[in-house]
């Protein structure tokens, strides 16, 4: 037993200092006076440091630990240290390593320097490098004189760092900070730069700020060396558990040679957006405890030109707006299980025009809905709907308008289930109340208050089968609806523009628009809708295709007898190649009026997509209307291996004979960097003197896209670095 005891001493030796202990192992202890050495694979721990070395000295008086030969510290399974020596006192939380190799697990960076010291949480490096590639053959490292790590908050700091892509100095940073964990912190972002034939150089560089957890900002001053300067912001808060938000804004100014050259129509290009959701804001706002569904949303905008968006971002070419109008939304509601109540805002802004003083808006709508409902043994259904539209605007004519319906339906099963009938007969009610005054009326026509009532029945037969076979199933269903007109009653703004607003060959009129543009009567007709479907379901009940025809029969008198026929089909030709169609075709005309046609395959690491979109309104053709549609895209993304992968779009107006945008690229991805290089082409409005509607800009940009992993994120929109070609006006 003694023989064991004195093995035990000389192989374990423990030191308390107040309540905190030291323990060293190691195969011999050798002590005198107050030092302490231990020879022969030592191993330290000291609260949740765990240290190995091959021999180590320690001083009881000074409280000093000296760690010698391949030095290794791990901390809280968190990061760990490698070093040929370290002196360590572990009271005063003072550690120095020489040379210093840390790797933090978590995001796999490491840091190679000549030395480090620390003080309670703080490291402070000299010179050396820091990559989260293979340290044996590193693709990129970031070189600095001196450095600083917090090993509590894990915020890296750099100074005169220069970046180095295998052994090519590529940049410089006289300071680059970087945290080594996801908890949101102040500080700068990721910039991007690029170079432009017409622009001339472009620098973003994205600041960040989040003092507390519920809220941050961000703001982006970018410059345009031979265009302008602007700054953009965003702001996102968290204001409760079930509501968030963000808010928008921007400002650039064109120099004045710029602006003049290409003749813009605004100088200064501004904006706002605001976004905001709340899931239960009448309980929450209120005090109020109510058991149904409460809710808000709001989606407001404001811009004085398409630029404001174009030049929020130099990297998203492929995204630059081509849209001309600007709608602003907030939509409020509450709802229960019988009834619903919403209130809706809605603000267009029309970029094409000088000023939105008469385009209509819609403050607000207002609807009631009463759910469908039962009785008489789910025989009867029955609900109610009332909807009013305040349409306003600056000057003309304004209206308020309002749809009240009251459906009542009769259903019932004959022959065992196999045929469903039902009939409706329902109520419609429109009143308009007009206001305003019209600044170029039409000769012998006035607005005058009215309503417009009128009830139609809806008799439906319908059946549906269903048969599984050895491999599939198949659904098949047929639905005919007979619609029929019952009495109405009219006066006022309906008596008199009802017979020639409904006549749609009156559009060739120069007062048609005018005249019907508050004409917002639901179409009810004499006719029958047709309707067959049918679904085939392999044996994992996946659906292999689905086809639909559609044939609508008018029995009145200026509507062509038979409506366009509609034929749809999805088809998944195999698990990755499929096909959608859809078309419709004018007996009148003996034409397609519409035909999409799309195929896609997923397969091999291809995904492919083209799709074709042609229509046809068979309207007068004008010097600024045209009835014909036809528009061709495709994209094509290819992954060769988990290291290379190709991307090709294609969009162009076969119609107008112009290509509306295109690009082409590929990206290189390794476990700790991505490089991309892509040609991007974007056909955009640009609001000049003349309209938007009559100048475009075709936008050529090269990107190139340097991902240093985990320090950046991959993002196939936020490139590093683009160069911008000339551009093609017309």
């Amino acid at each position: 037993m003694l023989k064991y005891f004195l093995l035990f001493l000389i192989t374990f030796t423990s030191f308390l200092y107040a309540d905190e202990k030291i323990e060293i192992y190691s195969s011999s202890v050798k002590s005198k006076g107050n030092i302490v050495k231990a020879f022969g694979g030592v191993s330290v721990v000291y609260k949740d440091y765990f240290l190995t070395a091959e021999r180590a000295i320690y001083n009881r008086k000074t409280e000093d630990l000296e760690l010698f030969g391949h030095v290794r510290l791990n901390h809280n399974k968190k990061y760990k240290i490698l070093g040929k020596y370290a002196k360590l006192n572990l009271a005063k939380k003072e550690r120095y390593f020489k040379p210093l190799y840390l790797l933090e697990h978590k995001s796999n960076v490491w840091i190679s320097a000549n030395e480090g010291e620390a003080k309670a949480e703080m490291l402070d490096i000299t010179s050396g490098s820091v990559s989260g590639c293979n340290p044996m053959n590193p693709l990129w490292t970031m070189d600095f004189s001196s450095s600083d790590y917090n090993t509590d908050s894990k915020w890296l700091n750099l100074y005169n760092t220069r970046l180095y892509i295998y052994d090519i100095p590529v940049f410089y940073m006289p300071w680059f900070g970087y945290s080594l964990d996801t908890t949101r912190r102040t500080g700068l972002l990721k910039p991007s730069f690029g170079i432009s034939s017409t622009e001339g150089f472009f620098y973003e560089q994205p600041i960040y700020i989040a003092e507390q957890n519920w809220w941050d900002l961000e703001i982006n001053p970018q410059i345009r060396t031979n265009r302008g300067e602007g700054v953009y912001s965003t702001f996102r808060f968290v204001d409760s558990a079930v509501s968030h938000g963000k808010f928008q804004a921007g400002y650039f100014k064109e120099k004045g040679d710029y602006f003049l050259k290409n003749n813009l129509q605004d100088q200064s290009h501004y904006g706002f957006n605001f976004r905001y959701e709340n899931r239960n804001p009448l309980n929450q706002w209120f005090g109020l405890d109510l058991s149904g569904q409460s809710g808000i949303y709001a989606d407001i905008n404001h811009m004085n030109d398409v630029d404001y968006i174009n030049l929020a971002s130099n990297t998203n070419g492929e995204n630059q707006s081509t849209a001309t109008q600007v709608l602003s939304r907030v939509n409020l509601f509450y709802n229960t299980n019988d009834n619903y109540i919403g209130t809706y805002f809605k603000y267009y802004e029309d970029l094409t025009l000088q000023t939105n003083d008469n385009t209509l808006q819609k403050l607000p709508t207002m609807q009631y809905h009463h759910y469908l409902d039962t009785f008489l043994q789910n025989h009867v259904l029955y609900s109610f709907d009332v909807q009013s539209n305040n349409i306003q605007r600056i000057v003309n004519k304004k209206v308020v308008q309002t749809d009240v319906n009251l459906p009542l339906t009769l259903q019932t099963s004959l022959f065992d289930e196999y045929l469903n009938v039902s009939y409706k007969a329902n109520m419609y009610l429109q009143n308009s109340q007009f206001s305003g005054h019209e600044q170029t009326p039409i000769a012998g026509f006035k607005y005058h208050n009215g309503s417009y009532v009128q009830n139609y029945h809806t008799v439906s037969v319908s059946t549906q089968l269903t048969k599984a076979y050895k491999s599939f199933s198949h659904v098949m269903g047929v639905e005919i609806q007979y619609n029929r007109k019952g009495w109405s009653q009219k006066d006022g703004f309906y008596k008199d523009n009802l017979e020639y607003c409904s006549d749609f060959t009156n559009k060739a009129d120069a007062t048609y628009a005018q005249r019907c543009e508050f004409y917002n009567i639901a179409a009810i007709q004499n006719d029958t809708q047709i309707d067959f479907k049918q679904y085939f379901y392999d044996e994992s009940a996946q659906e292999i295709l689905y086809h639909r025809l559609s044939q609508n029969i008018s029995y009145e008198d200026n509507k062509e007898r038979y409506g366009d026929l509609e034929n749809e089909l999805d088809y998944k030709i195999t698990s990755f190649l499929s096909y959608y169609n859809n078309m419709f075709y004018n007996y009148k005309e003996k034409k397609f009026s519409k035909v999409f046609n799309q195929i896609t395959f997923n397969k091999y690491g291809l995904n492919v997509a083209f799709s074709h979109l042609y229509k046809n309104t068979f309207l007068p053709k004008t010097t600024i209307y045209t009835p014909i549609t036809s528009y061709f895209t495709s994209t094509i993304k290819y992954a060769y291996n988990r290291h290379y992968s190709y991307n090709a779009s294609y969009n162009y107006d076969i119609e107008s004979k112009e290509r509306k945008s295109m690009s082409l690229g590929f990206l290189y991805s390794k476990r700790c960097w991505d490089f991309g290089l892509e040609y991007r082409e974007n056909n955009r409005p640009a609001l000049t003197t003349a309209g938007v509607g009559n100048s475009s800009v075709y936008d050529r940009y090269i990107y190139l896209t340097l991902v240093l992993k985990p320090l950046m994120k991959p993002n196939r929109d936020s490139a590093f670095f683009s160069y911008k070609l000339p551009n093609d006006e017309k």
